[in-house]
């Protein structure tokens, strides 16, 4: 089968491929955009999971997300300096990245969740570095990042890794 306007070596089929190839990246940057900008409604659906140790509740006592106190409360963890949360021991190693300079943000929090321990142990380079936190999250980190800097303080300046 032949397509007339796709005849090689014509002025028409290079404008078409063109266009073709611009319309294809053009879809390939907003998914990589939208991807990594995460859905904060998903998120907060995702983050049914988490509840059962960690609590979303602000400085002055209004409860965002009611849920357990084994884990660290995640307001404004967008930008916290990691094992800093106040209230909270932390693992050693966790807080000892924190004091190395781990700050939580997009690319470091789908990191730790993704394997707590495994990436305690790499950004430590100690093999044998622990987390407190054991369960791995295997949805997409992105949404429940979204959620977290959504309803955080000052959530527009914190940062997104964008």
């Amino acid at each position: 089968m032949t397509l007339p306007f796709l005849q090689i070596g014509s002025p028409q089929s290079w404008k078409t491929l063109l266009l073709a190839a611009s319309v294809a990246s053009l879809s390939s940057i907003a998914k990589a955009d939208s991807h990594t900008a995460g859905d904060p409604v998903a998120g907060e659906q995702n983050f049914s999971k988490c509840k059962t140790c960690h609590i979303i509740e602000a400085d002055d006592g209004t409860l965002v997300q009611k849920g357990g106190k084994v884990g660290p409360n995640l307001w404004g963890l967008p930008g916290r300096q990691a094992g800093g949360a106040e209230g909270f021991k932390s693992s050693k190693s966790l807080a000892a990245a924190g004091e190395a300079g781990l700050i939580w943000s997009a690319e470091t929090f789908a990191a730790f969740v993704a394997d707590p321990s495994g990436y305690l142990k790499e950004v430590l380079e100690d093999p044998k570095a622990k987390s407190k936190k054991s369960l791995r999250y295997r949805d997409d980190p992105a949404d429940l990042w979204a959620y977290l800097v959504s309803v955080s303080p000052a959530a527009d300046t914190k940062l997104t890794d964008n």
